[in-house]
């Protein structure tokens, strides 16, 4: 019988390569994306929109490279000598479902009610699942945030978010 290490153990306490196939997996996908772009010649614009995507792809896939190469040689991330995590402590679940209700909330919400509507709900059920409970203070905070991130998107970059069912009104 061999006594030969399993590929389980040979990874044991190897985590970052986990984020190392993140990495290499957002790289290719940027790149593909990148690639599907349709874009006209123009003498204006010679380096034209690929040109950052590709870049980014690039150095994705290039860290990904480089971070498993340093794992797979002992290399090893240190936790972070200020930070007061105890990580005996378990997830607190009573402020992380909250948070993920309210990202879906918004992502079910944005499309039909609008950014506006779904913003408000995403910045209010945010703060209350981190614990503020001055719910009128936080409600009008939440929806000034949403209305200024619309006109920010809009005015500063020329993105239009959906209205939904503010459409004509803002």
């Amino acid at each position: 019988m061999s006594s030969s290490p399993t590929v389980a153990s040979r990874l044991k306490g190897r985590s970052e390569l986990g984020v190392a196939l993140l990495l290499g997996a957002a790289g290719v996908m940027v790149f593909l994306d990148a690639n599907g772009l349709a874009t006209p010649y123009s003498k204006s614009d010679p380096v034209g929109p690929k040109t950052v995507p590709f870049i980014v792809a690039g150095l994705l896939i290039v860290c990904a490279v480089l971070l498993a190469v340093n794992v797979l040689r002992g290399g090893k991330g240190e936790a972070e000598a200020g930070e007061d995590v105890d990580l005996a402590h378990p997830a607190d679940w009573k402020t992380i479902l909250p948070l993920v209700g309210a990202f879906v909330a918004n992502i079910l919400l944005i499309d039909w009610a609008g950014w506006v509507i779904s913003g408000t709900v995403l910045f209010w059920g945010s703060v209350w699942a981190l614990g503020g409970r001055h719910y009128v203070r936080d409600g009008l905070i939440s929806l000034a945030m949403s209305i200024l991130t619309f006109y920010g998107f809009f005015l500063g970059l020329g993105i239009a978010l959906p209205a939904g069912l503010l459409e004509g009104i803002l």
